[in-house]
Order: C-alpha cells, then sequence, then structure tokens
C-alpha cells in the first residue's frame, strides 16, 4: 500500500534530500522548506530510516484537522480513534512547529492535543498514555498551519543525525546529516582518496567511509519508533537489516582526518572505533603545515574555523594563506572544498574558484569553495 510521508533536513538540503529519497525508491518526490514529501509503502519507509544520511526524521500524516482556536483543535483531536495509533500503555512524546493568531505557542499548543488524546483514553479504558521526553514509545508530531493541524506519526524518534556511533565530539562538530550532504555536493565516490587536514571528530571522514563501505548508518541505532507502531513487521525489519550487512564492502581507498590538537584526534579514533571500522580510516596529529597527499588525485574537504569576532578572524588570516600555498605547491591533480563562513577569510586563500555553493551550517550562512588544482 502507498502512503505520503514527509522527510525533514536541514534547511537548504532539499533537494540533496530529494535525490537521496529518490534512489531508495521513493515516488511523488517534492522537495519543500526544510523537507521532502514522497511516497511509497511499508518497506520503503524502514529503508528510508536505515539507509537516510541526510535525514532528521520521517513523519507519516495521519490527520489534517481544523485549529482555528484551542477549543477547536481539541475537540478535533479527541473526535479521532488513536487506538489505531497507539495503546494506553505506551508512552507518548509531542512536537509542535508552526502556528496561527489563537494557536501561537507550541508548547502549549502540544500540552492542549496532548490533553484531548489521553482524555479519550481514560474515558474509553480507564487508563491513558504517560509523557516521556526521553525516550518515548509513539511521538506525535503537530505543525499548525494557518487554521490547520497536520498531525503525523513519527517513524524515526530521536534525530537521524545521531547516528550513535560519535560518542566523542570536539567544539564545533559538523553533524553528520550535513558532512554527509558536503559529500554528495563534492560528488566523492569510493574509488577516490580523501583527505581532512581540520578533521575534529572525524565526522567527514567517517561519514566517507560509511558510504564507501555501504554500511547503512540506522545499523547503529538500537531502536526506531516505528517498531513501536500497531502495524510493525519484525520480519519484514529483520529482512533489510541482514540485507544491509549482506551488502557492506571490505576496502577503502586512503581515507585521512589530521588536526594539530591531539586531543581531538584521540576523540576521532574513538569514534572510528566505535564505528567498528578502525582499521579502514587514519586520523592522527599533524599540522597543517606538514600535510601532503596520500595520491595522486583524490578529494581535499575541511571546515577550517573561521572566527566569530573581528580580532579572531584576523588571527586566521595566515592560516587560509597557508592552506591556499599547500593546495598550490602540493594538491595537484586534486579537487579541494573549503566550507567557510567568512568572506574575508576566503580571499586569504589566494586561489580562484570554480564553484562556490551556500551551505547552511547550524543557522551559519557558510559557503563550499571549491578549487581545481591542475
Amino acid at each position: 500500500m502507498t502512503t505520503s510521508y514527509f522527510a525533514t533536513t536541514a534547511r537548504g538540503l532539499e533537494e540533496i534530500t530529494a535525490q537521496e529519497l529518490i534512489k531508495l525508491g521513493a515516488t511523488a518526490v517534492k522537495p519543500e522548506f526544510t523537507g521532502v514529501s514522497f511516497e511509497g509503502d511499508r518497506t520503503l519507509l524502514y529503508k528510508v530510516n536505515l539507509w537516510g544520511r541526510t535525514i532528521f526524521r520521517v513523519l507519516q500524516p495521519i490527520h489534517t484537522i481544523k485549529s482555528t482556536n484551542p477549543e477547536q483543535l481539541y475537540r478535533n483531536v479527541r473526535s479521532i480513534d488513536w487506538s489505531e495509533y497507539l495503546q494506553p500503555e505506551q508512552t507518548i512524546a509531542l512536537r509542535c512547529t508552526g502556528k496561527n493568531p489563537q494557536l501561537n505557542n507550541s508548547h502549549v499548543t502540544a500540552i492542549q492535543i496532548k490533553n484531548a488524546i489521553v482524555d479519550q483514553q481514560q474515558q474509553k479504558h480507564g487508563v491513558r498514555s504517560n509523557v516521556d521526553t526521553i525516550e518515548p514509545d509513539i511521538v506525535i508530531n503537530a505543525h499548525i498551519h494557518e487554521n490547520n493541524c497536520i498531525l503525523s506519526l513519527d517513524s524515526t524518534g530521536d534525530s537521524l543525525h545521531r547516528r550513535g556511533y560519535r560518542t566523542a565530539m570536539g567544539l564545533a562538530p559538523l553533524k553528520e546529516t550535513l558532512a554527509a550532504a558536503l559529500l554528495y555536493i563534492t560528488e566523492w565516490t569510493p574509488e577516490q582518496a580523501l583527505v581532512d587536514p581540520f578533521c575534529g571528530s572525524g565526522t567527514i571522514i567517517l561519514e566517507a567511509a560509511l558510504m564507501g563501505l555501504n554500511i547503512a548508518p540506522g545499523l547503529y541505532r538500537k531502536k526506531f519508533c516505528f517498531q513501536n507502531w500497531t502495524d510493525y513487521d519484525a520480519k519484514l525489519w529483520g529482512n533489510l537489516l541482514k540485507e544491509a550487512e549482506m551488502s557492506q564492502k571490505e576496502h577503502l581507498p586512503p581515507m585521512i582526518g589530521t588536526d594539530a590538537d591531539a586531543d581531538i584526534i584521540r576523540q576521532a579514533q574513538s569514534n572510528a572505533k566505535a564505528c567498528e571500522i578502525g582499521d579502514q580510516v587514519k586520523f592522527y596529529q599533524q599540522h597543517l603545515v606538514d600535510i601532503t597527499p596520500p595520491a595522486e588525485s583524490g578529494i581535499l574537504i575541511c571546515n577550517p574555523p573561521y572566527g566569530k569576532r573581528l580580532s579572531e578572524v584576523e588571527a586566521l588570516f595566515p592560516l587560509y594563506k597557508l592552506l591556499g600555498d599547500i593546495f598550490k605547491q602540493r594538491f595537484k591533480g586534486w579537487t579541494a572544498y573549503v566550507l567557510t563562513g567568512n568572506k574575508e577569510l576566503s580571499k586569504k586563500v589566494g586561489l580562484r574558484t570554480c564553484a562556490r555553493i551556500p551551505i547552511n551550517n547550524g543557522g551559519i550562512p557558510c559557503t563550499l569553495l571549491k578549487y581545481e588544482m591542475y
């Protein structure tokens, strides 16, 4: 049976997520603001949660109801037969987005919806679901748009960007979903060497290794919310897990992450070990001035610091100049990418870009600079 779904993603990554969904077999794919609507069957729903690399959550819309004010919202939510979706012994959590003039506080709106659901349960069964904001069995997403409320079941639970392998993080880590998106943008392939000279806790290198070895990121998670749904198909899910494990590859080209901070490198090594791919990637302490290419060609991608205050930015000028010098002198035959949130710093690289791609990094407008090294 074909069902409508909505995959949430980071702002600016909608088109990339749409392409990812198409490759996974989704139909009627339509990018929207911070998400992509699509259609598919239950197998696809499970596959998107298992294999999605740029997606936060997958929602299944179940009802759209009128909600011009709190009273109407309560009545219409209570009129839904919630026994189709959850049982009184299951815990619930409500997440609410959007607003209208009468429903302009998402926390209050979420409480109104929760009250309608548990009041119905109390009336029908004499018992009700408890709220659990940490590890709920069922997560209900409500989105207020004009005079309507779109109610959805969250099939994912905890955001997919939390893969489960990254136990150690640096001061300003990239989300795993953004790291995966950057790799899609660079068109890196598993046959190409990859270097990150500002690797931090290793996110870009680790995401590339998971792609190259065809490891489903969802394998690192203990559970998804759809496993608590009334229509959960344990056999189907088990088969998909087995298929994912059997499809993994064994070898990668050189995958190297370096950083000047020894403690940060230990974090990256710890994360690689948690992924069980510590033998496939290399993380070691090295200053930028000492970096050399591990192959004749490949992709270099990095997210160097770009400061906040003027004094911090000016202090980084020599670093960016050194970066440009190293590209030019040592990385001929390579393609280099630099993610930066500061235009003045990008000028200090001193090389002509062949592409400047806007990227939103956690609300910070950034640019991914592309350099072809001939």
